[in-house]
């Protein structure tokens, strides 16, 4: 019962005589999801992060509460290939294993549980997930312990072209014979220390990075470190962490340094420098915020080796505003860096093993939760390889993002199957073993070059929409219509 309301009114007299133990069995259906993944990461995500609303949708319990929809969202994204039919599909056997109510083979009923989700719970939950990773990692033991987030940007696209999408995500202009689709810009910030995503912002192509930057910066908190490639070490960005925010920066500069630039020598290759404020104001920033600014910066320039096989640069500069050398040496800095490189792979691990490159969904509001969704279940999954690691002392960077999706998905499977607490609990203890028993080799001499094997299918590109296309004739198809034409059969 809920409320006082029987949940099966027609079974309640049947029932009754079948005592508390029969209730309690239906009220689990009630709560049943695909893989038990509540059982997996419920203490790790807040309890009231989707409440029961006061009216209207979702005040009653329905198949698709909206709890049950969060969980079957987030087990759809942790198997992107799984379509909404497919979700209904376990729903519906689940059911009829427990003994449910029956439920209604079409997903349009799930698709609309979906879309009338909010969007706010989606950021407390992406922010509660990444604290929980950051607290199963530990903390650095260098740069002072601090808290050090990074800064990157990408690209989506939106594979439904609709015009919903295409007027909020207009696409790039191609030629006329190239396909074009919706392009989402994004921004994201995840930790130094576990990988996982802190926040994200995202809008259209044409809106710049350092846009996107600037509304992120309320997820920054004094005495943050923020790590950045050469696109955010300009003077407007690191002048407002500094001095408005009271956040340092390390990153590789916009600007080229020379000997004109310098103030003091701190040691080899290390040197203070002074940075002067330009003449035109930045457009991404409020004339309040430019004129707030100093005209001038003192910064510390690191050139060092950081020579690694594999990897595209070998001798870098590196632009800080940690200024004491004593309190912060310059291969701390560098090591800094370098560790930024290695979780530029957080972003290709949603890309690649979680398919993110490009999102299925028709209208702009659920492109936004469905890229939550999936930096959602990233966080996720980086909570488990942090956990593994601190509970087996293996390094964090080896265990493999792509093997913890897969061992995830089958052993939720078995998790879900299980009758007892204490199973369960095994049965975890044993996917973080494995985890942390299936380490990634070490490759320093691996190289990766940005190319193809496979050569492209030689079919015309679909430049309009389907159902107006039509393709080229073939030859045998010419010479067809040409015998039809000289014996006038056409």
């Amino acid at each position: 019962m809920d409320n006082g309301t029987p949940f099966f009114p027609a079974w309640f007299h049947s029932l009754a005589p079948l005592g508390s133990r029969t209730a309690q069995t239906f009220r689990q259906v009630r709560t049943y999801t695909l893989g038990q993944l509540e059982n997996c990461f419920g203490a790790w995500l807040p309890r009231d992060l989707f409440p029961k609303a006061s009216q209207k949708a979702n005040s009653r319990d329905r198949h698709y509460t909206r709890w049950r929809t969060f969980w079957c969202s987030l087990w759809q994204n942790l198997n992107p290939e799984a379509s909404c039919r497919e979700v209904v599909r376990q729903l519906q056997a689940l059911f009829c294993l427990e003994g449910g109510p029956p439920i209604s083979e079409e997903d349009g009923a799930y698709c609309r549980a979906k879309a009338r989700l909010p969007l706010a719970p989606f950021a407390r939950g992406l922010a509660a997930t990444a604290r929980k990773a950051d607290q199963l990692a530990g903390a650095l033991s260098w740069l002072k312990g601090r808290s050090v987030k990074v800064v990157d940007g990408s690209s989506l696209t939106l594979l439904a072209d609709t015009p919903k999408n295409r007027s909020a995500y207009p696409p790039t202009q191609c030629k006329a014979d190239q396909p074009s689709f919706p392009m989402m810009r994004f921004v994201v910030l995840f930790s130094l220390v576990s990988g996982a995503i802190l926040a994200v912002a995202e809008s259209r192509l044409a809106v710049a990075e350092l846009s996107l930057l600037a509304q992120l910066t309320s997820h920054l908190t004094k005495g943050d470190i923020l790590l950045g490639d050469c696109g955010f070490g300009c003077y407007p960005v690191i002048a407002l962490l500094q001095h408005l925010l009271g956040v340092d920066f390390i990153g590789r500069p916009r600007r080229k340094i020379d000997g004109r630039q310098r103030l003091k020598r701190l040691g080899r290759n290390d040197w203070l420098i002074q940075w002067k404020k330009g003449a035109e104001a930045s457009p991404w920033m409020s004339l309040w915020q430019w004129q707030a600014l100093p005209a001038t910066l003192t910064l510390r320039a690191v050139k060092g080796s950081l020579y690694q096989k594999g990897f595209r640069v070998h001798q870098l500069t590196v632009i800080t505003t940690l200024l004491d050398a004593q309190e912060y040496p310059a291969q701390e800095i560098l090591l800094a860096y370098l560790r930024r490189w290695r979780l530029e792979m957080c972003l290709d691990d949603l890309k690649t093993s979680l398919r993110m490159e490009s999102l299925r969904s028709r209208s702009p509001d659920m492109a936004r939760k469905e890229l939550f969704m999936r930096l959602i279940a990233h966080n996720l999954v980086r909570c488990i390889m942090a956990q593994a690691a601190q509970e087996h002392l293996v390094p964090l960077d080896r265990i493999s993002f792509k093997g913890s999706v897969d061992a995830l998905r089958q052993f939720s499977q078995a998790m879900a199957q299980a009758q007892s607490k204490k199973k369960r609990r095994s049965l975890w203890a044993e996917l973080l073993r494995t985890l942390a028993a299936d380490l990634v080799p070490e490759r320093p001499g691996r190289r990766e070059p940005r190319a193809i094997k496979r050569k492209k299918n030689r079919y015309p590109r679909l430049v309009g929409p389907r159902r107006k296309f039509r393709d080229h004739l073939k030859r045998h198809d010419r010479r067809k219509l040409s015998r039809l034409r000289k014996l006038g059969l056409m």
